[in-house]
């Protein structure tokens, strides 16, 4: 079985204590991770098949998570 999460943590670890610093001193940095992590976990439930659903709504979770990880990086880079 494949590893089917992308923590923000591993996808970026030169960034691991900006990451933390960010999410406790940034709002909108803390839900937008929080919010990235919940759709990880929903993407992950549906490649292993553990939560069936259309394969539209798969690749709608899919964009958005993306679209925040997206986000995030631009935060993660701004000074």
């Amino acid at each position: 079985m494949g590893d089917f999460h992308h923590d923000i943590g591993r996808e970026f670890p030169e960034y691991r204590d900006r990451i933390h610093s960010l999410k406790t001193s940034n709002a909108h940095f803390a839900r937008l991770f929080d919010e990235y992590h919940e759709l990880d976990k929903q993407v992950a439930r549906v490649e292993q098949e553990i939560e069936p659903t259309s394969d539209d709504h798969a690749e709608a979770l899919k964009k958005r998570r993306l679209k925040l990880k997206d986000e995030l990086f631009a935060m993660l880079r701004a000074e």
